[in-house]
């Protein structure tokens, strides 16, 4: 026997998720309307593992690319630089800063994980690093890389060499369904 308000309890929070899957929807379409008219949304979803969502975190965290001198000053930034501990003539590597923005560096290592899967010049530098240092190091020097590959993408204003032109078309067409029609669809 259920107790006491229960079903009222559970109308309410349907309700709730009714209205937040709303909320969503509009987001979404807000988000798609703004990527299809950035070029540097354009441009990185030319990449394998990176999507019209994933394009904007890193655009917003990137900023302008031209601050950024050199491609090393943004894999710093992003905090996917090794560490360095010096004393006298002795050096020693550790692992990676973590200090910068948190944000490009979750993503980064997400479109990492299907990057991998996806595209081939990713997946033999993971295979190569994987056999030395491990898998989880093996996704965080993806990250980086994918990084420093997007920092020439940004600067010199061109597509993924490696692009796959269909998966792009598909990409964008659902960004710019989603922009277009997403009210009607939401």
């Amino acid at each position: 026997m259920p107790l006491p308000g229960y079903q009222t309890v559970l109308n309410s929070n349907l309700a709730l998720l009714k209205a937040l899957d709303e909320q969503i929807k509009t987001v979404t379409v807000e988000i798609a309307k703004t990527a299809c008219n950035e070029e540097d949304i354009r441009i990185l979803i030319t990449m394998p593992g990176i999507d019209f969502y994933s394009a904007m975190v890193i655009a917003s965290e990137i900023g302008d690319v031209k601050r950024f001198p050199t491609q090393w000053k943004l894999v710093a930034y992003a905090g996917l630089a090794p560490s360095q501990h010096q004393s006298g003539e002795y050096e020693r590597r550790g692992g990676i800063t973590k200090q910068g923005s948190k944000w490009l560096r979750w993503i980064l290592v997400q479109a990492a994980q299907h990057a991998r899967q996806h595209d081939p010049r990713f997946k033999a530098y993971y295979e190569r690093v994987a056999k030395r240092r491990g898998q989880q190091k093996a996704i965080v020097a993806v990250a980086k890389e994918m990084l420093v590959v997007i920092w020439f993408m940004l600067t010199r204003r061109e597509p993924y060499r490696g692009q796959n032109l269909q998966l792009v078309e598909r990409k964008l067409k659902r960004m710019n369904n989603l922009a277009e029609t997403g009210l009607q669809a939401a």
